[in-house]
C-alpha cells in the first residue's frame, strides 16, 4: 500500500517551500519543515516593520539638534517593547499562524500593550515626547504589521490551494465523522490540513479505496504505533463508540514525544470562537460554553463602527453611486431603488433599499417562474433570471446593487456584518433553530457573503448564520468585512 500523497509537482512559492512526501504506508513522513520557516518570516516581518516605521515615522517626529539621542533612545525603546509585547503575548505561537482571526487578534493586542507600556514608562519618567511615539508610531506600526501579516498569509494559502505546505492529518473516528472532516479539508484548503490516512474501529472503510479516497491504514486500537511510524503531524479524533475518556488519556500519553499534535472534535454543540473555554472542574476537564452576548459594550462599539463605517462608506461611493443611477434610467424603465419589506431584529420589519436590477414589476412575475427556481431552502434564485436588466446583471455579479443599503446601517435597521436579511414569508417558514438569526440585526455583509454567497446550500447557508449569531466577536467582523472586498471583486456565487 502506497503512501498518501500531500503535494503536487508545481512550480513552488519563492517565498516556501512545498511539502513532500516519500516511502509507503509505514515510511516516516518528513517533519513540516515550512513551519519554522513561516513562523521565522513572521517574526522577521513583524520586527522589521516595528524598525522601519520607528525609524520613518521617528525621523518626521524628530526635532534634531540636542534632541536626537532622545529621539534615538525612544526609537529603540519603542522597537523593544513593541517586540517584547509580541512576545509576550504569544503573537508568533504557531497554532495561530496562517488562519483564524486570533492571530490579528494577538498581534494587535501585543501591540495595544506596547502603547500603554511606553505611556506609563513616559508618565513615571515625566518624558512628554514619549506621546507621538505613543499615538502615531505604535498605532502606524500596528496597521502596518497588519497588512503585512496579511500578504504573508495570501501566500501560505495559495501555496496550499495547490497541495503545498499542508499538514499530514491521521483522522480517527468513525467513518462517518472521518468523511465529514475529510470534505472539510479539503473545502478549506487555507486550513492547512489534509487527511493522509485514516484509522477506524475495525480498520476497514465504507469502500475498497478507504473513505472518500483516503486509505485506511489501520484500527483505533493501533492508532498510536501508525502515528509513530507514518509521522503524522496532525491526529484528529472523530465522534465513534470506541473512544472514552480513559482510552482517550492512554493515547494521549502514547503521542507524547511523537511530534503529533491531538485534536478532538467535541461533538454534542458546534461552538467555537470566544465563547469556548478550557477549564478543570473537579479534576475534569471541562468545555465551558458562555451564553451568546447580544448587548453591553461590545454591541455599542459594534453600533459605533457601524454608523462611522457607513458614513465613510457612503462619502466614497456617491460618485460611484450617481453613475449607477443614471446607467439604471437609461437602460431600463422605472425607478432607481427599489424597496422591499425585509425582517430585522426580534421580527421588526423595515424597508431595505437596492438599486432595481429588473424590469419594472419584476415581483408580478415571480410566480411564472416558480418552476424554474434554483434557490436553497425558502430563497428564490435562477442563475439566467429573465426579469434581470442588462446594467442589473452588472451590479448584481459585483454586489453594486446593494451599495444603498449603507443607508438602512447609518438609519440603524442594519449592520454593516450580520445575517442575511430575509422576507417576512421566508420567515413565516422558518423552523425555531433558525430563528435564532433575528437576535442580532441583519448585515450588509456576513459569512455567507464570503463563503459562496448563492453557491452555498440552504442548510450550509443557515449554519453559517447560527455561528455568526452564536460566536459574534469584533474580531470576526473585521475580518468578514476585509474577506468581503475579495469576494465582490471576485463576483463568485452572484447573480
Amino acid at each position: 500500500m502506497t503512501g498518501p500523497r500531500l503535494g503536487v509537482r508545481r512550480r513552488r512559492p519563492t517565498i516556501l517551500r512545498s511539502l513532500t512526501t516519500t516511502g509507503g504506508e509505514h515510511s516516516r513522513l518528513p517533519v513540516a519543515g515550512w513551519e519554522p520557516r513561516y513562523r521565522r518570516l513572521v517574526i522577521l516581518s513583524d520586527v522589521t516593520v516595528a524598525v522601519v516605521v520607528a525609524v520613518v515615522l521617528g525621523g518626521l517626529l524628530s526635532v534634531g539638534g540636542a534632541a536626537l539621542f532622545k529621539d534615538l533612545t525612544l526609537g529603540f525603546l519603542t522597537v523593544t517593547i513593541e517586540v517584547c509585547a509580541l512576545a509576550a503575548g504569544r503573537a508568533w505561537h504557531p497554532v495561530v499562524l496562517g488562519q483564524g482571526a486570533e492571530e490579528y487578534v494577538r498581534l494587535g493586542r501585543g501591540l495595544f500593550a506596547a502603547a500603554v507600556t511606553l505611556a506609563l514608562a513616559g508618565l513615571a519618567t515625566g518624558v512628554v515626547s514619549t506621546r507621538p511615539w505613543v499615538f502615531v508610531v505604535v498605532p502606524a506600526t500596528a496597521l502596518v504589521a497588519l497588512f503585512a501579516r496579511y500578504l504573508l498569509r495570501q501566500v501560505l494559502h495559495r501555496a496550499r490551494r495547490i497541495g503545498q505546505c499542508l499538514l499530514p492529518v491521521m483522522a480517527a473516528g468513525h467513518p462517518d465523522t472521518v468523511r465529514d472532516l475529510i470534505e472539510r479539508t479539503r473545502d478549506n484548503s487555507h486550513i492547512g490540513w489534509q487527511v493522509a490516512a485514516v484509522c477506524t474501529a475495525d480498520g476497514t472503510g465504507d469502500s475498497i479505496a478507504g473513505i472518500a479516497g483516503v486509505s485506511v491504514v489501520g484500527r483505533l486500537d493501533e492508532l498510536a504505533e501508525h502515528v509513530r511510524r507514518g509521522g503524522y503531524r496532525i491526529v484528529a479524533i472523530t465522534a465513534d463508540p470506541y473512544w472514552n475518556p480513559r482510552r482517550l488519556q492512554r493515547l494521549a500519553w502514547r503521542l507524547e514525544d511523537s511530534g503529533a499534535e491531538m485534536v478532538v472534535a467535541p461533538t454534542l454543540m458546534e461552538v467555537a470562537g470566544p465563547r469556548l473555554h478550557v477549564s478543570g472542574v473537579l479534576g475534569m476537564p471541562m468545555l465551558r460554553v458562555s451564553a451568546p452576548v447580544f448587548t453591553g459594550m461590545r454591541r455599542v462599539v459594534k453600533g459605533v463602527m457601524d454608523r462611522v463605517g457607513a458614513v465613510a462608506l457612503l462619502a466614497m461611493a456617491l460618485p460611484l453611486m450617481a453613475l449607477i443611477a443614471v446607467a439604471i434610467a437609461i437602460d431600463s424603465r422605472g425607478p432607481v431603488l427599489y424597496r422591499q419589506r425585509r425582517v430585522g431584529k426580534a421580527g421588526h420589519e423595515f424597508t431595505i433599499l437596492k438599486f432595481r436590477t429588473m424590469v419594472r414589476d419584476a415581483d408580478r412575475l415571480k410566480p411564472a417562474l416558480a418552476g424554474d427556481n434554483e434557490g436553497a431552502g425558502v430563497l428564490f434564485k435562477m442563475r439566467r433570471d429573465p426579469r434581470v436588466t442588462r446594467v442589473g446583471a452588472v451590479l448584481r455579479r459585483y454586489s453594486l446593487d446593494e451599495l444603498p443599503q449603507l443607508l438602512n446601517v447609518l438609519a440603524g435597521a442594519m449592520s454593516l456584518v450580520g445575517p442575511r436579511p430575509p422576507l417576512p414569508q421566508e420567515c413565516a417558514r422558518y423552523e425555531p433553530d433558525m430563528r435564532r438569526r433575528l437576535l442580532v440585526k441583519p448585515g450588509l455583509t456576513g459569512l455567507w457573503q464570503v463563503s459562496g454567497r448563492s453557491d452555498l446550500s440552504w442548510e450550509e447557508a443557515v449554519r453559517l448564520d447560527l455561528r455568526y449569531v452564536e460566536d459574534w466577536s469584533l474580531a470576526m467582523d473585521v475580518m468578514i468585512l476585509w474577506k468581503t472586498f475579495r469576494a465582490v471583486l471576485g463576483g463568485q456565487g452572484a447573480y
